[in-house]
This record gives structure tokens, C-alpha cells and sequence, in this order.
């Protein structure tokens, strides 16, 4: 029992030196979802979706372009959702489910809202 309470202490002793977590920037964000957006290993986005951005390379075209953003989805959350789990607004969509099948982490999937929201 000793061991355990001194174990714990030291745990809790640990963490109290740990600094705040900073926040992200929106430029690494959507550096970030720039990245994960262009990887052909993490999100594959651009398999299936082109986008004007000057570092698109070998853009597919069978799902919708990302263009006009904001306009299209003004409330940031739908969008988000749709990237979560494009099935659920439409049953038939070819597009994997990423945040569903954990093909993307939360925070990435929020990376890329914010790279997809700027066109």
C-alpha cells in the first residue's frame, strides 16, 4: 500500500510540473490538414477531390470539387460532419467514413475542415 501511495504521489507531482498545452495556430491547422489532404497514406483526400490549391498534384474527380466552401456549408460543423461520416447525410456515398472507421483522428479531421473551409 505504501508503494502504491508513493507511486501515485510521484504521478501527481509529475503533472504538476507539466506546462499548458498551447494552442494550435490556424496556419499550422491548415498546414496540417494540407498535409494529411495530399498524403496518399493518411487521408487520401485528393484521390477522389481536386482543389485550387498550386501544390495539388494528380487530383482525382470522383467526388466533389472543394471549391466555394463557405458558401456551400456555412456552418463549419456540417461540413465537419460530412468529413466524419459523408453516409449518414447520404446512404450511398462512396466516401469512406473516416472519423466512423478511425482512418483519421479527431484532430485531423478538424485539420482538414479548416485546409478545405479556406477555398
Amino acid at each position: 500500500m505504501r508503494r502504491l501511495r508513493s507511486t501515485l504521489w510521484a504521478m501527481m507531482a509529475s503533472c504538476a510540473f507539466c506546462g499548458p498545452v498551447t494552442a494550435v495556430t490556424q496556419e499550422e491547422m491548415i498546414r496540417l490538414g494540407r498535409d494529411i489532404y495530399h498524403d496518399k497514406s493518411r487521408g487520401n483526400c485528393i484521390s477522389c477531390h481536386n482543389i485550387s490549391d498550386p501544390v495539388t498534384n494528380l487530383p482525382g474527380n470522383q467526388g466533389p470539387m472543394m471549391i466555394a466552401m463557405k458558401q456551400r456549408y456555412p456552418d463549419r460543423r456540417k461540413l465537419r460532419a460530412q468529413v466524419w461520416d459523408a453516409t449518414a447525410a447520404n446512404p450511398l456515398s462512396i466516401m469512406p467514413p473516416v472519423g466512423k472507421h478511425w482512418i483519421l483522428s479527431e484532430d485531423e479531421i478538424d485539420a482538414v475542415v479548416e485546409y478545405i473551409y479556406q477555398y
